[in-house]
């Protein structure tokens, strides 16, 4: 038992050293130009300076673009005339993040619908995890944030590199409450494939039952996992 409470604090650490960036305050300071605006969500400012010739998608230190700077700010208005003056939405930073995913990892609705409507696309491969949105979200719990994703069609069954799927993470990285369960509850729902197993040949049902996660059991048994 012991060993395995330290096995998931260090997986949980492990996850953590690589969780998203956001541009921090001496980041901010630095800004210019169009970053600095994006930072600031001044979309006047961002149109007058791509008018005058600026490129959109210019990077700072982390490889973000003003797009990822606007997004975690969320401010919807600067991101909307950064997508209209041509930057690219499926643009990723330094750890492989696009706007959707840090959208989703903030548990911003509005802003993942934005960035849906502006062209991020659901299915794009993020994070180094080879991970996507649904499996990010899934992990945290953000159980609206899963239906956002599903409907615009986010792969329900991709693997990550660590061999897991958004309905494994649910349940792994999850605490089995409420949150977790209904985000189980939506993938479920959706139709996502119960039989895959992680690299130790874990069914979501077996991890479920190992964790004592009892509401995430039963919707599975519900559900005819095996």
């Amino acid at each position: 038992m012991m060993h395995r409470l330290a096995a998931a604090l260090l997986l949980t650490a492990n996850l953590a050293a690589f969780a998203q960036v956001p541009p921090s305050p001496a980041e901010k300071a630095a800004y210019t130009e169009l970053l600095a605006a994006a930072a600031k969500g001044d979309a006047a400012q961002i149109k007058a300076l791509v008018a005058k010739g600026t490129k959109p998608d210019v990077r700072d230190g982390y490889r973000r673009t003003p797009l990822h700077v606007a997004a975690y700010g969320v401010h919807h208005q600067a991101m909307r005339e950064l997508a209209a003056a041509g930057a690219d939405p499926n643009a990723l930073e330094r750890d492989r993040y696009d706007i959707v995913t840090i959208a989703s990892v903030a548990n911003e609705v509005p802003t993942l619908k934005l960035a849906l409507e502006l062209g991020c696309s659901a299915k794009n491969v993020t994070s180094r995890y080879d991970g996507t949105a649904l499996i990010a979200a899934a992990h945290l719990g953000h159980a609206e944030v899963v239906r956002t994703l599903i409907l615009a069609g986010a792969p329900l069954d991709h693997v990550n590199n660590l061999g897991w799927t958004a309905v494994i993470e649910a349940i792994v990285l999850g605490d089995g409450g409420a949150r977790h369960t209904e985000t189980l509850k939506a993938l479920v729902d959706a139709g996502a494939n119960l039989k895959l197993a992680d690299r130790n040949g874990n069914t979501p049902l077996g991890l479920a039952r190992s964790r004592r996660h009892g509401a995430m059991v039963k919707l599975l048994e519900q559900a005819g996992a095996r």
